[in-house]
């Protein structure tokens, strides 16, 4: 994947910066970490979606984003952004959208993110 491309899935610099503060290994054992409570996470923003909960929904929204963000998940982070704020204009018409972008992408956004912590470590 050219780098553009990746830059739209990861945040690279924050990785980058990450990898030369802590070092790719240790960045990957938190990733490792993520990957475990991910179908956690999931669960419980699916949970509240099909319960028309929408404060539940945009809590677990903002849980999630900080999460994504921690380990440098950008793409799946500004989804979950978006998904956290319910007083948005935009939230009744694309909040579906949002949270099935979420679910679609997430594991293929995680695999590229271990991979390019791999050849760093």
């Amino acid at each position: 994947m050219a780098n553009g491309e990746l830059d739209s899935v990861l945040d690279l610099n924050t990785l980058e910066q990450y990898c030369s503060a802590i070092g790719a290994g240790t960045l990957l054992r938190s990733v490792v970490l993520f990957e475990q409570l991910l179908p956690e996470y999931l669960a419980n923003l699916k949970n509240a979606y099909h319960e028309g909960n929408k404060d539940v929904l945009c809590s677990e929204a903002h849980k999630f984003k900080g999460a994504a963000g921690s380990v440098g998940l950008k793409r799946v982070h500004l989804l979950a952004q978006s998904l956290q704020h319910g007083e948005d204009p935009q939230w009744p018409v694309h909040h579906a959208q949002w949270l099935n972008d979420i679910l679609s992408l997430v594991e293929g956004d995680l695999a590229q993110l271990k991979a390019f912590l791999e050849a760093k470590a």
